[in-house]
This record gives structure tokens, sequence and C-alpha cells, in this order.
């Protein structure tokens, strides 16, 4: 896995072995990041289930301001940690060791332009994530949500009427949507 674009590309990212975290694979994040191009340039994003950070560090390297990673897992929190050093980007991001629901509650008076979240396959968590951030409103007006998840985890009651739907591919088992928050 490498860091597709950007002042870091070429770069490849450190990932954890095992069933534990899945890395998204280039052809995902390319086709993710060429659906939010118009989103990224001083964008202050949230990676929640951030495994290695690639999700976040692309952002980061394609002009983004800040990011600030969610993951629980120690070996991840490492890698994200080791990523970040290797692309020069540690200033522009921060690390939270926490699970998810925490970390949302903790965020509480922040918000962000983009959030990102890969939740683990078959979680249930996609729902009441995004209703979560909609709660706490830590994502601004026009900003917008990218979810990857397994194509069977997502159905048309996940998205709120504060969210419009920008775009949703599938990729083998992988689904990706764009979601756009209008109110």
């Amino acid at each position: 896995m490498r860091v597709i674009s950007g002042k870091a590309r070429g770069t490849k990212l450190i990932t954890i072995d095992g069933m534990a975290t899945r890395p998204t694979t280039d052809r995902v994040k390319e086709a993710i990041f060429s659906m939010v191009q118009h989103h990224l340039y001083d964008a202050e994003g949230l990676d929640l289930f951030a495994g290695s950070g690639a999700l976040g560090i692309e952002l980061l390297s394609r002009g983004g301001a800040s990011v600030t990673f969610v993951e629980s897992g120690a070996k991840a929190v490492k890698c994200i940690r080791d990523n970040l050093e290797k692309t020069h980007l540690t200033m522009q991001g921060e690390i939270l060791q926490m699970p998810v629901e925490r970390a949302l509650t903790t965020l509480s008076g922040k918000t962000f332009d983009i959030v990102f979240m890969d939740p683990p396959y078959h979680n249930g968590m996609i729902k009441s994530t995004i209703e979560t951030i909609l709660r706490y409103e830590l994502l601004r007006i026009n900003g917008i949500i990218v979810l990857e998840h397994h194509v069977e985890d997502v159905d048309s009651k996940i998205v709120s009427d504060a969210l419009e739907v920008l775009a949703q591919k599938r990729y083998g088992i992988t689904g990706v949507g764009v979601y756009r928050r209008i109110k």
C-alpha cells in the first residue's frame, strides 16, 4: 500500500499483519479520492477506525490541513505514528487511541470538513456512528462522510435527512458511499 498522490506520493505505508484490519486497496483509495477531489484542499479531516491511517494520510498528502485519527488498537496506533513520520506529516496529525464511540464524545465541539469511516465489516456500527457524528455536529454543513463498508452492511436507512448521497460505488465486496451534510 502506498500514498497515491500529493507531496508524499509513492511513499510505501506500513500495514498491520493479520485480519484485525483491512487496508484499503490502492484501487479503492484511488476511486475514493477521485470522488472527493474537490473537497480536499485545506480540509480538516477525521479518520475513524483508522487502521494504518492510509485515508487520512492521503488527505494530508493532497493538501488537507489536518487529520484526527481515531483507532483503539495499540499496534494500529503505532502503525499510524510510523506512517505519519515516514511521510513527514506528523505535525498535521493527531491520534486518539480509544474506541470510536468515546472519541466522538471527546471531540464534541470540534467540526470537520471530511470524515472517513472504514469500520470492521459486519459490526453494526455504521448507522449509530453516523447518527452520533450528526448529533454532536462534528461534520460541517457541506462537509462529507466517506464510508467504506462491506456491501451487505449498508442500506438506505443509514442515510439521515441531514445527508445527501453524492456517490455510491461497489468494488467486489467493498462498497463506498459519499454523503454530504445539507442541514
